[in-house]
């Protein structure tokens, strides 16, 4: 009993010294920045109050649903495009790098290495880069979420090719099978339903990131939430806000949906 209590006094302790710690760090950062915490949160109420005055979509607004929609079917299209062709290179790579049915040595650290290079550039990163060499364009904003989904489904992939079981594959290894088909007979069988999620994720992801990419590369509903927001015509900028989070809400509906039907 006394070693009991003496173990739930020292975690106690641990979690209010990291708590002080925390409340310590975050003191420190708002000195340092200048952040006036009971200054911003007297703020809230009538930023709070503007939103709801200006932000609300009058009848008027829904004269631009057609442009909006429009836009929004585009924004859709891309981020489904982008996730399933970066699915399939990503695979391609995965493999290839895989500790358990890749070739090992230089092809896997390759493999690793461009996962985490691609991975960590974000996608607006990526976006600003690219606006350099393709102008603002439809292909701008999809080689952005391409770029950024490509090195995240890359290391997605491969630690779940390397998580799979070796007894499918070695059995197919025993019976002189190639190297293509212990992919295409142990592999994608064992790892579909796995990678099926994480494709289904990256789209949700992809939708949320093209209206950011778009402000930037001027297309989507990216381009059209720029475009009134700028005009400061706020009513069908706060419709624009609406339909995009109705959508996103209904892309991650339909993905927990597949997966509850495929898993």
């Amino acid at each position: 009993m006394e070693r009991s209590r003496a173990f739930f006094r020292k975690k106690t302790c641990v979690l209010a010294g990291m708590a002080a710690a925390f409340l310590v760090v975050n003191a420190v950062a708002a000195v340092y920045v200048g952040f006036d915490f009971g200054e911003a949160a007297a703020e809230v109420p009538a930023g709070v109050a503007w939103l709801l005055v200006e932000f609300v979509p009058t009848v008027d607004s829904l004269g631009k649903l057609d442009t909006i929609a429009s836009a929004l079917a585009s924004t859709v299209l891309v981020s489904v495009a982008s996730s399933c062709i970066a699915a399939v290179f990503a695979f391609v790579l995965a493999v290839l790098g895989s500790k358990t049915v890749g070739r090992g040595g230089l092809s896997a650290l390759i493999a690793r290495a461009v996962a985490s290079v691609f991975r960590n550039i974000p996608v607006v990163a990526w976006a600003l880069i690219l606006l350099f060499s393709f102008k603002q364009s439809e292909f701008t904003g999809f080689l952005a979420l391409f770029l950024t989904t490509f090195g995240y489904l890359t290391r997605c992939f491969l630690e779940t090719v390397d998580e799979m079981d070796t007894g499918p594959i070695e059995a197919l290894r025993a019976t002189g099978a190639t190297y293509a088909q212990i992919v295409a007979q142990a592999v994608v069988p064992m790892t579909a339903t796995s990678l099926l999620s994480w494709i289904l994720y990256m789209i949700e992801n992809n939708v949320r990131d093209a209206t950011l990419v778009g402000i930037l590369t001027g297309t989507g509903i990216g381009f059209v939430f720029d475009l009134y927001y700028k005009s400061f015509r706020y009513d069908i900028a706060g419709l624009t806000i609406l339909s995009i989070v109705i959508v996103v809400i209904a892309c991650e509906l339909t993905s927990n949906y597949v997966r509850r039907k495929v898993l």
